[in-house]
C-alpha cells in the first residue's frame, strides 16, 4: 500500500526548491495531485501578483507529484524527466494559488506501455486556481519516463578497476 502521506511529505526534502518556494504538496493520489502556492511578498511580481515563475513551478510540482503518484511503486525502476511544458496565464493571481493536476492518460495504461516498450510519455494537465476557485492559468507538463536497468553485481572473482 502506498502511503501518499509520506511522499507528500518528503517532496520538499527531494526537490530543494518546493521546499524554497514553501509550496504545500496538499495532496497525491494514483495519477493526481494538489499543491498550494502560499502568498508571500517574496513571491510577487512588480503588479503585486503572483510571479510568472512561481506559478510555473507550482504547476510543475504538481505534475511531478502526480507523476509520483501513479508511479510510486516503480519509482526505484524508472528515471522521469519533464520533457517539456508549457502554461497559459489566463488572468491576474493574488492570493494563495491551487495547482490541481492529473495524468493525461490512465496510470495503468502508462505503465503497460513502459513494461512493453521500456519508455513512455505523456502529458499531465494543470489549473490553478485562486482562492476564489477562479482559473489563473493552466499548463501541460509532457513527461518522459524511462526503464532502467539495475547496475549489475559484479561477477565473483572477477578484478575490479581499483585493483
Amino acid at each position: 500500500m502506498t502511503d501518499f502521506d509520506l511522499i507528500a511529505k518528503g517532496m520538499s526534502q527531494a526537490v530543494p526548491l518546493v521546499g524554497y518556494l514553501d509550496l504545500r504538496v496538499e495532496r497525491i493520489a494514483a495519477g493526481e495531485a494538489t499543491v498550494v502556492l502560499p502568498d508571500r511578498a517574496e513571491l510577487r511580481n512588480h503588479v503585486g501578483s503572483q510571479h510568472a515563475g512561481a506559478l510555473f513551478t507550482a504547476a510543475e510540482t504538481a505534475s511531478g507529484a502526480a507523476f509520483v503518484g501513479a508511479f510510486a511503486e516503480r519509482m526505484g525502476e524508472v528515471r522521469p524527466l519533464a520533457r517539456s511544458a508549457e502554461i497559459s496565464y489566463e488572468k491576474i493571481a493574488t492570493g494563495e494559488v491551487t495547482a490541481r493536476a492529473r495524468l493525461g492518460v490512465p496510470a495503468a495504461e502508462a505503465l503497460a506501455t513502459l513494461d512493453s516498450e521500456g519508455v513512455v510519455e505523456f502529458p499531465c494537465e494543470i489549473e490553478l486556481q485562486d482562492g476564489d476557485g477562479a482559473t489563473v492559468a493552466t499548463a501541460t507538463v509532457r513527461w518522459h519516463v524511462r526503464r532502467v536497468e539495475p547496475a549489475a553485481a559484479p561477477e565473483a572473482g572477477a578484478a575490479s578497476a581499483d585493483a
